[in-house]
């Protein structure tokens, strides 16, 4: 379909998925040249474990910049935020129980 698709919309996700468990979260860079990237939406992910959070900062993380890395927080958290290698900024956060 890539080839298809007009020369200024070749470095353009027209459609992604992410599942995580239950959640599924559907994404597109697809908006009005008047956007300015990056400053949106922040992308939010509440991660249900230790393994998941690491597991999930390490993975969206690659390639991009780490603003926080993955640390203890005063609300009894785990939490980092990055801006992935496409420009879209992320925030994980695991509410240890």
């Amino acid at each position: 379909m890539a080839d298809k698709m007009p020369i200024e919309m070749k470095d353009l996700i027209l459609h992604a998925t992410l599942i995580n468990g239950e959640l599924v979260l559907l994404g597109s860079d697809m908006s009005p040249e008047n956007l300015i990237k990056g400053n949106a939406v922040d992308l939010m992910l509440d991660c249900r474990s230790d393994d998941e959070i690491r597991t999930s900062f390490d993975k969206l993380s690659a390639n991009g910049t780490i603003d926080h890395p993955l640390e203890e927080t005063f609300w009894g958290a785990i939490f980092g935020n990055f801006t992935d290698k496409f420009g879209n900024p992320w925030m994980l956060n695991y509410t240890k129980c």
